[in-house]
């Protein structure tokens, strides 16, 4: 991976009586250090990559902790680590995105959770959830209460973020359940600073090694007929063990106020939200104190009823707030404070948005109807005003601006697999549309205009499984697409192998660009090594044809017809998708798209190119154009490259209105333009010039030359 985190890195180190300054992400990771865990390991996605990233770069200071850290294949071997906390008193921390990371995991998550764990085990998931989210919009409770796993939601305090991580890994081991910590989006990027700890070496590492295996214990295993056992110990021991540890640690937070007569209750991930939301009500203050009496919980399972019980009884009304649905902790503490016979009203979805993320104003709705309810006297006119007004203004611009055209994502300027995606266009011009199933990853921005392709997204890695049922039934192959970050994640074993045992008639596409990209730009076990990415730098070369490790496991595993085809190659990639989805062979056809990620690219190049320029030395930059004589004004070239930099400007002829086509600044030189129109006989308007910096005396020479016949040739 190509992205540097030594600033990050440094922080880690921090010490007793330094102050940290960072986000959030860097705050929990700091935290783990503190707490003295053993092992860490993940699987990258946002919103919580760094955490990860940070670590994997980390590992020269980690080595001296004694800490180990693993880059694991997917969410399932990740969760799996944690199994050395069954045993050993290992404290032991694992990341990645939720909910599709805890779907993944969650067969690793039942087994673990049913004999439980002896050493800290915790899981840090990004609740990718609400507006900014890329994924399902699920949540992580539903998991927490099926399997009984500890959830903490902090509240987006760096210090209390910090402290909730030691105490997920006490309470771990104080209930011996896994916990789960759930961050938002915000809750990762919300800055702040906390004053350190010195890190911790965990005392059984790989610097202090174990020297015998644990003994053999049937009680460890998740199997028949312990399991059994395990489900009364949940019930019996662990959840109150977890409930005493919060109410004697009190880790859910009072923050009181001076109108009594009614509460809130919040997920702790939501508190800043609130108090904002409170601030427009005029019932907060510049500092956040509330008027209002608020619980915010950290833990939000299990929750501890007679805490519950407390803050609510005597007052006439509660309003939980609680983000997505269904409404999990509403129901969980109106069921405690009924068995506990407390009458107080709990209001929530009834007055909130049933789903959908808990912005400032869908809580400031809520909170209006709660509080013109149960305190008339608080005047609601400013607060009415203002959301009238934003919903006014709205109204407002859409009716000055009309329509707004839509401003899909897309690919990078660059990006390899765009080309891929105009080939397969083209290539069904001739053979016809064909079913393609789409994975997650940057190949699913073809999903988007210009290209629209992709008529199922299944899981990462799960494209060529999911056309299994399709197939059979359709008169033309069904075409497959994925990235090589997916193929090793969950492809290769759960569509390939599938694929080739059932000799499956299919096409399949693996676009190679060398990284899992789309989560970060990391590195996984088909990336070019350093030796190789110093020589493509050098000979300014592309990478993705220097590593064969997915080639090689290909053919292990029996694979007949492959091929491999540099994505920037439309022509060739058209021919040879008409090939696949053509050819007389009976069986699961393979094509490999080659190309570097262009990011990557850049990044490697850059510096390069830099140091060459600062060394006085010739530097070629490849730049394209439209000879806007020529351009008829058709427009093809767009709707089949999508390109950012491939736009429109005003048709300088005054005798024609239609725009044409330009490439502005930003183009990287990729050629992709120039391959469309041979590769679809489009008009021959593209025209490819060189920049050349620091030229030598010939080439001065030469550019005078050209100048000067040129000059002659213009008309009078």
């Amino acid at each position: 991976m190509e992205v540097q985190f030594t600033q990050e890195i440094a922080q880690l180190q921090l010490g007793a009586g330094q102050t940290f300054h960072g986000e959030g992400i860097l705050a929990i990771t700091k935290a783990l250090l503190q707490s003295g865990v053993a092992y860490v390991g993940g699987y990258q996605g946002a919103p919580v990559s760094h955490l990860l990233d940070v670590m994997v770069q980390a590992k020269p200071y980690l080595d001296t902790l004694g800490v180990h850290v693993e880059a694991c294949s997917n969410e399932a071997s990740a969760a799996a680590m944690l199994g050395a906390s069954i045993h050993y008193p290992l404290r032991g921390a694992v990341t990645w995105k939720s909910i599709v990371g805890t779907n993944v995991a969650a067969d690793a998550l039942s087994n673990l959770a049913s004999p439980g764990v002896t050493g800290g085990a915790l899981i840090v998931v990004g609740e990718d959830y609400g507006e900014g989210a890329s994924v399902i919009q699920e949540r992580t409770h539903a998991y927490a209460m099926k399997s009984t796993l500890l959830l903490l939601d902090p509240r987006p305090d760096l210090a209390n973020m910090v402290d909730m991580v030691g105490h997920a890994f006490a309470m771990s081991e104080a209930s011996n359940m896994p916990a789960i910590m759930e961050v938002r989006i915000r809750a990762c990027h919300v800055r702040g600073k906390f004053e350190c700890k010195d890190n911790v070496a965990p005392r059984v590492s790989t610097q202090a090694l174990i020297e015998e295996p644990a003994g053999f214990d049937y009680m460890r295993l998740a199997h028949p007929p312990v399991t059994f056992r395990h489900e009364k110990l949940k019930t019996e021991q662990r959840i109150p063990a977890a409930q005493r540890y919060i109410a004697e640690h009190r880790l859910n937070e009072l923050f009181d106020g001076p109108r009594r007569n009614v509460g809130l209750i919040v997920q702790g991930g939501l508190y800043n939200a609130l108090v904002r939301a409170l601030q427009q009500l005029g019932l907060a203050d510049a500092f956040g104190d509330s008027e209002i009496p608020i619980l915010a919980l950290n833990v939000t399972f299990p929750l501890v009823p007679e805490e519950v019980s407390r803050f609510c009884v005597g007052k006439d009304a509660v309003l939980v707030l609680e983000e997505g649905s269904p409404e999990y902790i509403e129901k969980d503490i109106i069921q405690a404070l009924r068995r506990l016979d407390v009458q107080t009203p709990v209001h929530g979805k009834d007055l909130l948005p049933a789903a959908g993320e808990y912005t400032v104003e869908a809580m400031a709705g809520g909170l209006l109807e709660f509080v013109g309810k149960y305190l008339p006297q608080v005047d609601l006119g400013e607060a009415r005003r203002w959301l009238a007004g934003n919903a006014q203004r709205r109204e407002s611009v859409a009716k000055d601006t009309g329509a707004l055209p839509a401003r899909p994502p897309g690919f990078c300027v660059g990006c390899p697999e765009r080309p891929v995606f105009s080939a397969l266009k083209l290539a069904q011009q001739q053979v016809g549309p064909v079913h393609v199933a789409a994975d997650i990853g940057c190949h699913a921005l073809a999903t988007f205009e210009p290209f629209s392709s992709g008529h199922s997204i299944l899981g990462y890695g799960m494209s060529l499984a999911s056309r299994a049922g399709v197939s059979p039934m359709m008169q033309r192959r069904t075409l497959a697409i994925m990235g090589d970050g997916g193929f090793w994640h969950n492809g290769l074993l759960t569509g390939v192998q599938a694929a080739l045992f059932n000799s499956d008639d299919a096409v399949l596409l693996i676009m190679k660009n060398g990284y899992t990209s789309a989560t970060g730009t990391q590195d996984i076990i088909s990336t070019p090594d350093e030796e190789a990415k110093e020589s493509a730098a050098d000979k300014h070369q592309s990478l993705a044809h220097q590593n064969q490790t997915i080639e090689d496991t290909l053919r292990g595993m029996g694979a007949k017809w492959m091929r491999t085809v540099h994505t920037y190659e439309v022509d060739a990639m058209r021919r040879t998708v008409q090939e696949a989805l053509t050819s007389d062979f009976n069986g699961l056809k393979i094509i490999i798209a080659e190309g570097e990620c262009q990011l990557e690219r850049q990044r490697r190049i850059k510096p390069w190119i830099a140091g060459k320029l600062k060394r006085g030395e010739r530097v070629v930059r490849v730049k394209y154009g439209v000879d806007e004589d020529v351009c008829t004004g058709d427009h093809a070239c767009i709707r089949l490259s999508g390109c950012p930099t491939l736009t429109l400007k005003d048709n300088p002829d005054p005798l024609k209105v239609d725009p044409v086509a330009t490439v502005i600044d930003g183009c990287v030189g990729c050629g992709l333009c120039g391959a469309n129109a041979h590769a679809a006989t489009l008009c021959p308007s593209f025209y490819r010039a060189e920049v050349v910096k620091n030229p030598g005396w010939a080439e001065r020479w030469m550019a005078r030359l050209r100048e000067g016949v040129t000059r002659a040739l213009r008309p009078a």
